[in-house]
């Protein structure tokens, strides 16, 4: 395999070098794809797919195709510390005087209030598993105030936790056995665009593929059966599913002994009849029927499920009900079975030198920061220091956020650009791009790890977010147990699988899957809850939310391939956001019209787009706008919890469209 490249090209009076290196991508994606960057002269002149990774197979999503132009190069990029003056200006400081400051602050704060009144924020930015450096030290210094929950994943996490034990898929390769695939709320065009290959090889070998989704999206057109339920209603469809593969005989009659709770589950899915199920979801009883034949008569089946719908006020009991519906068949532990939400990127690593959760003094749920940090008190929060996120932009109630960070003592903010976030902060410490990191990486897409390679050097002035906590450590009296290099961190998270053929030399050499990760998780219907039987949901969730008479419409905030979350470009977030509705659900606006998009707690200008394929009960606004820029879609969403987890219920918030 491919590590390196070296050839010269000889041009008019110079000789020019030119380099091929391996990396991998960190950003927030499933698939974690390898990399081939082409430096000439010390510069980054062409990113590509890496063709020998078995996943990434040459190509890359478009949001990495203009990573060097739009990132890697962009002309807004920080490259220095910068510290706020009296007038709300920047002004650029040095690395001394910034970290001095820094531990200056943090140990009048332990001292005076106690480390509670410190609180470390670490959200996506970048996956690579050195970033728990920064947590070891932020924990060895207190522990300090961190969040809990997961803005991402959190309820479908919890949900797989409390049925199977654990929140695992098979191996992504074993899809290969499925006979029928139900995508449940998931596009692989924008999110998992390396599925896309192994769904069309299904299709062509005779898999039945279904699209479950109330947007409609492309893949639509990958599936012999599409259904577009009512936001929020795909648990009462899965109820309706449950009802028609009892009835049909479409269940494994050995199921009860795997299953706890079965009977349970039983009398909760006759708890209502078809028509009401259908209704609740807004499909037509045949609907379900066809689904559930498509399911339940061509074993093996497997559900792919998407991220959006997790997260809502009944989210994981949404997921926990499709995981049902793999117990009850047997399509669990078999190969082509399964209902895959998310591959466990950290499982490979040991991260035991870190307690998290259990250490801390105070815990915040991550989609409540705004209004907890707000609120905390005794200690209240003095300090606030965020990693690898964007808090303001991507989390709920974007204003409330913002205050919240503008509104401490000292806030630092660890970026690469003057984001929603880092323009609430004191202090803005500039850190690497992924072609400059150095770092580890595990995969929620499949199981794969990688090495993230510095292929260039940074800007002089910039650090890893390793370097910033080693030199930070070193004024804080920490510098001891931090005085690692990025390869001995690297070397130290993978001490448990390297004797099983996942060294760092042998990541380093290309790709290498984690040998503890099983092929098809839970083979044999063997879980990993306590009593090694799956468990099946008893109780309905909360309801679904609806739209309001005043507010008919409920937001919709996807994801786009022309960014990453809100790692967009400045260019790209000018003008008027768009904001994409049935036309009769326009509130008469004609397409390209000016209009305000308003919630109970916000508003903002947008343009309108028309699309006749959309339900009438949703507007669909690009994720990840600026605040700053009046485009972010979370300055309308109100801070609220999922059913488990600690998720956001970001997808139930009401809303309606109004002339400007």
């Amino acid at each position: 395999m491919l590590t390196r490249a070296r050839k010269a090209r000889r041009y008019p009076g110079r000789i020019t070098v030119i380099e091929t290196l391996r990396t991998a991508c960190n950003r927030d994606c499933p698939d974690a794809c390898g990399l081939l960057a082409t430096i000439e002269d010390g510069r980054v002149t062409r990113l590509q797919g890496d063709p020998d990774h078995p996943v990434t197979r040459g190509f890359l999503c478009q949001r990495t195709n203009r990573f060097v132009r739009d990132r890697q190069y962009a002309p807004d990029r920080v490259t220095t510390p910068l510290r706020r003056q009296a007038d709300g200006s920047f002004a650029s400081v040095s690395w001394d005087a910034a970290l001095d400051e820094c531990a200056e602050k943090m140990l009048r704060f332990r001292k005076e209030s106690g480390p509670a009144s410190i609180f470390h924020y670490r959200s996506g930015g970048s996956l690579g598993i050195l970033k728990h450096v920064v947590d070891l030290l932020f924990e060895r210094f207190g522990p300090v105030a961190i969040k809990s929950g997961d803005i991402c994943s959190g309820a479908g996490e919890a949900a797989q936790e409390t049925d199977f034990g654990s929140s695992e898929s098979s191996d992504l390769f074993d899809l290969r056995h499925a006979r029928a695939i139900l995508l449940w709320g998931k596009n692989p065009y924008v999110s998992s665009v390396h599925l896309l290959p192994l769904l069309q090889a299904a299709r062509e070998r005779g898999a039945r593929l279904a699209l479950i989704d109330p947007v409609r999206h492309r893949t639509a057109d990958l599936c012999e059966l599409y259904l577009q339920p009512r936001p929020g209603g795909d648990f009462a469809l899965a109820m309706g599913v449950a009802q028609v593969l009892f009835a049909r005989g479409w269940v494994d009659v050995r199921a009860p002994q795997w299953c706890k709770d079965h009977a349970a589950f039983h009398a909760l899915v006759h708890s209502h009849d078809l028509a009401a199920w259908a209704s609740e979801a807004d499909v037509r009883p045949a609907e379900i029927e066809a689904l559930a034949e498509l399911y339940g008569a061509t074993p093996p089946a497997n559900i792919q499920v998407g991220w959006g719908m997790q997260r809502r006020r009944n989210g994981a009991g949404i997921v926990r009900a499709l995981d049902a519906l793999g117990a009850i068949t047997g399509n669990v532990g078999v190969p082509g079975g399964g209902v895959s939400f998310y591959f466990g990127r950290r499982n490979a690593f040991d991260t035991g030198l870190l307690r998290g959760v259990a250490a801390a003094p105070r815990t915040i749920p991550e989609p409540l920061l705004g209004p907890g940090l707000l609120a905390a008190s005794d200690p209240p929060v003095r300090m606030v220091w965020v990693t690898a996120g964007n808090p303001v932009a991507m989390l709920p109630d974007s204003a409330a956020v913002a205050r919240a960070l503008e509104s401490r003592e000292f806030t630092v903010v660890v970026d690469s650009f003057l984001t929603d976030s880092a323009r609430c902060a004191d202090l803005v410490l500039p850190t690497t791009t992924m072609l400059e990191d150095d770092d580890l990486l595990g995969a929620y897409g499949h199981h794969l790890l990688a090495s993230v390679r510095p292929v260039v050097l940074a800007p002089p002035g910039v650090k890893t977010d390793v370097e910033i906590a080693r030199e930070l450590a070193r004024r804080l009296g920490l510098g001891a147990d931090f005085e690692r290099s990025a390869r001995e961190w690297k070397e130290h998270f993978l001490s448990r699988v390297a004797p099983q053929g996942a060294s760092l030399t042998a990541i380093e050499a290309g790709w290498v899957r984690n040998p503890e990760a099983e092929e098809v998780v839970y083979e044999g219907r063997r879980f990993a809850t306590g009593d090694g039987r799956a468990h099946l949901l008893a109780e309905a969730p909360p309801a679904a939310a609806r739209a309001e008479a005043d507010y008919p419409l409920l937001l919709t905030s996807i994801s786009t391939d022309r960014a990453q979350a809100s790692q967009s470009t400045a260019a790209a977030q000018e003008g008027l956001v768009e904001a994409t509705v049935h036309p009769a659900a326009a509130n008469g606006l004609a397409p390209g019209a000016e209009a305000r998009l308003v919630s109970h707690s916000g508003a903002l200008r947008v343009r309108v787009r028309h699309d006749d394929t959309q339900r009438q009960d949703v507007v669909l606004v690009p994720k990840g706008g600026w605040h700053h820029k009046g485009r972010s879609a979370n300055a309308l969403t109100r801070a609220a919890l999922t059913d488990l987890g600690e998720g956001a219920a970001l997808y139930d918030e009401p809303v309606r469209l109004e002339p400007v």
